[in-house]
């Protein structure tokens, strides 16, 4: 290959350490599986104690895999663990990934809901942003990943607190992305529909709303966890190189009825 050309662009995740926050369960979980599967090392971090079978299943993909658990509501201590969590794992991916819904009609929405989530949503999905961006600027390059919603562009019902969390994740997706783009990092954010978790369970458990949900869906169907994998490895890939700042929607179509 000659000297001015550049490598062709790969999906493949090879050399590379991601971090992904509320890796133990759902979309984070398979997050971090697709990475190990395409080449990458891993820091799985969870509030869960149940990291272990998401480690295990990731080391077989050949993965070097670390686990860590910590509180994100604990807002005394999150700055000082962020910081030192960023000094001793050299990262090359951020997937912003954790976060919490709760659902009360606004009226009677608590102010301990709604700052637990914007706590959880927001704030830490920030300060992890910020130390892992100094960071990459110093070794100039990086990707962040930020997990938005649908309701990033929607106010949704009942969940006044996470629409609210979603929508300033899109914001500072942009915002991030202005600051740094020149700078070798890509921010983006994937914006994932109706997805098959537990954080849905509830929902799905109703089954009349399930199936009013399903009908507005153009793919018929909600989506798995797996689904919005495969958007995060192009968006970590070598192939979304010039992808800044963008919301890459994956919702079944949810957005064009």
């Amino acid at each position: 290959m000659p000297e001015t050309e550049k490598a062709p662009p790969t999906f493949r995740l090879d050399g590379r350490r991601a971090l992904v926050t509320g890796a133990a369960t759902g979309i984070g979980r398979a997050i971090a599986l697709g990475f190990a599967a395409a080449g990458a090392d891993l820091v799985l971090l969870s509030d869960r104690d149940d990291l272990a079978e998401v480690l295990e299943e990731a080391q077989a993909f050949g993965a070097r895999a670390t686990a860590v658990q910590f509180d994100f509501l604990d807002t005394s201590g999150r700055l000082a663990f962020v910081e030192s969590l960023f000094d001793v794992n050299d990262v090359d991916i951020l997937v912003n990934n954790a976060g919490v819904i709760r659902r009360s009609p606004a009226e009677t929405f608590s102010d301990g809901d709604w700052y637990e989530v914007m706590e959880v949503n927001t704030h830490a999905a920030f300060h992890f942003a910020r130390a892992a961006g100094s960071r990459m600027l110093a070794r100039d390059g990086g990707k962040i990943i930020n997990i938005a919603s649908v309701l990033s562009f929607q106010g949704g019902m009942f969940v006044p607190s996470y629409a609210a969390s979603k929508h300033a994740i899109a914001g500072l997706t942009r915002a991030l992305a202005n600051e740094w783009a020149g700078r070798g990092i890509n921010v983006n954010a994937i914006a994932p529909g109706y997805v098959e978790t537990a954080v849905t369970a509830d929902l799905r458990g109703d089954l009349q709303r399930r199936a009013e949900i399903t009908a507005r869906i153009p793919a018929g169907r909600w989506a798995t966890p797996d689904d919005i994998a495969g958007a995060a490895i192009f968006l970590a890939s070598s192939a979304a190189a010039y992808v800044h700042g963008h919301i890459l929607v994956v919702d079944g179509g949810w957005l064009c009825r």
